[in-house]
């Protein structure tokens, strides 16, 4: 499968010290594109040089959603009852699961505040 209109590389990528595979990166790359793109309303899908703060709020967005994927995946199980088959997790996945859009959010707002592309604010929302 090809990924195109990537903003990040995944040579650029390894560049800045990632450590995912090439399917792996290409998966979250394309998930956290989408987030950024929602939350820039698509002003970035047109542009040909797309600016470094773009390339590193990417880099961090993967990042955070490994290590989400990570800890799902790790399934922190605190009681498991089979009779009336119930499951309890943790407290710390639980609040991986409740704070991942917001460190997502958190991410693309830090990274991404001032960005002007176009002449645009990339995260201006009207008034």
């Amino acid at each position: 499968m090809e990924f195109s209109g990537q903003y990040l590389t995944y040579e650029e990528y390894k560049a800045l010290g990632g450590t995912l595979d090439l399917t792996p990166f290409n998966l979250l790359e394309f998930e956290v594109r989408r987030k950024i793109d929602e939350k820039t309303f698509n002003r970035l899908k047109e542009v040909k040089d797309i600016p470094q703060e773009v390339k590193i709020c990417e880099y961090k967005l993967i990042d955070s959603c490994s290590n989400y994927e990570k800890a799902l995946n790790n399934k922190n199980i605190a009681s498991e009852n089979i009779d009336g088959y119930s499951v309890s997790y943790s407290s710390s996945l639980k609040e991986v699961i409740e704070t991942k859009d917001t460190e997502i959010n958190n991410i693309i707002d830090t990274c991404l505040f001032g960005v002007v592309v176009n002449n645009e604010h990339l995260l201006y929302c009207g008034v």
